[in-house]
């Protein structure tokens, strides 16, 4: 209780950071089709700004492997915020200052992307050098702020778009923007400690020579694919697939899985200490596989939905414990592991929608087969869980 009062400021700056990631990675999708109307922007071309978004984290996460020791955790996590709200701020700007909207808008993507992919890598660490009893559980707490944030930013932006129109997004894209420039605050005066003592944690080399640092890759791929396979897909599954409204999808589907992600997390947070992390994360395999099941089979749309909302709660422990176990059994690891294992999440986050949307268009725009389609991913996801069981609880 006393370190978490301590480093409260660390943990808020933290959780605020990942809030932060969450506004950046779903702010922009919720005006695509006012771009469109607006600018004139093609839906394929708008489609390049979820895709330039995805590859400069996975920029990011490369680069940081090698760069953040020698720069320092507080000086790239301040600048991590600030990449952030200027980006998001810019929004409300650029795009009728360049001569091509579409510019204005891609290079404010390509700002807070880098932002956000700083935050992704920094974050987990800077929790995990606190000298916190459960770290696997304030581990799982700080991801939980990514779903939350998630849910807020849906919520808040359809309250704000319903009361003032939505003609004013970009009066709520500066508000957006002024939580990471707040955050900057947190980050500057918050305690920080050190991950590794200088000189001791491998280098990227000798994890990419470790033959179990392969198996928590594999391990990191499958959760980042087994969440957002699902996550990316569920509204237009709602709609397409299950014939439900469009506000009854977004709800039921993106805004349902996150609220159940987050609940998934934070229940481990607060009780995690209790139950075997390799344990509950072949659990959590098993429930995510007869969730694709239920999603991809059900005749009756509501248990369709059922298997999208309760899917959200399956893959929940999955990305933090995968970063969990993976400190737990390469405590030397250092940043360069934190950076490869995001890279990993994220390469999962990008292989797995795609399989999903191609397996789809493939099966004549069938959305069932494509869910269907991700079946493998929480399966392998729980056959490594349970090879890495015995290593985890020696280490």
């Amino acid at each position: 209780m006393e370190n978490r009062k301590k480093y409260g400021k660390t943990l808020l700056a933290c959780y605020l950071g990942f809030a932060v990631q969450a506004i950046c990675a779903n702010f922009l999708p919720l005006l695509f089709l006012t771009f469109h109307d607006t600018y004139g922007i093609s839906f394929g071309s708008l489609a390049w700004l979820s895709t330039g978004f995805f590859l400069t984290q996975l920029v990011i996460d490369l680069i940081c492997a090698r760069t953040v020791d020698k720069i320092g955790y507080r000086k790239c996590i301040v600048a991590a915020e600030f990449l952030s709200g200027a980006g998001l701020a810019g929004l409300a700007v650029l795009p009728d200052l360049l001569p091509s909207p579409f510019l204005g808008i891609l290079l404010c993507v390509l700002v807070y992307a880098v932002g956000s992919g700083l935050t992704e890598v920094l974050g987990s660490p800077i929790i995990e050098a606190c000298p916190f009893e459960n770290k696997e559980g304030m581990m799982s707490l700080l991801h939980s702020f990514y779903c939350w944030g998630c849910v807020g930013v849906i919520a808040g932006s359809t309250l704000f778009f319903a009361l003032f129109g939505i003609g004013n997004w970009r009066i709520l894209a500066v508000i957006w923007a002024l939580i990471p420039l707040y955050n900057i605050c947190n980050f500057i005066s918050c305690p920080m400690e050190d991950l590794i003592k200088e000189g001791e944690s491998m280098t990227m080399g000798q994890l990419l020579k470790t033959r179990i640092f392969w198996l928590l890759i594999l391990l990191m791929v499958c959760a980042g694919s087994s969440e957002l396979a699902m996550a990316q897909w569920a509204s237009a599954f709602a709609e397409s697939a299950l014939h439900v409204s469009k506000a009854m999808g977004d709800l039921a589907g993106p805004c349902g899985f996150a609220v159940c992600m987050g609940i998934s997390r934070v229940l481990y947070g607060k009780f995690g200490g209790r139950v075997d992390l390799t344990a509950f994360m072949a659990a959590s395999g098993i429930l995510c596989l007869c969730c694709y099941l239920l999603a991809g089979l059900a005749e009756i749309p509501l248990f369709g939905l059922l298997g999208c909302a309760v899917c959200g709660f399956s893959v929940g422990i999955m990305w933090p414990g995968s970063i969990s176990i993976s400190s737990r059994i390469l405590p030397r690891g250092g940043t360069a592991m934190f950076a490869l294992l995001a890279l990993a999440g994220d390469l999962g986050g990008a292989v797995g929608p795609a399989i999903v949307g191609n397996v789809s268009q493939a099966a004549g725009e069938n959305l069932r087969a494509g869910v269907l389609a991700g079946l493998g991913f929480p399966v392998i996801l729980a056959l490594c869980a349970f090879l890495l069981r015995k290593k985890y609880k020696t280490e």
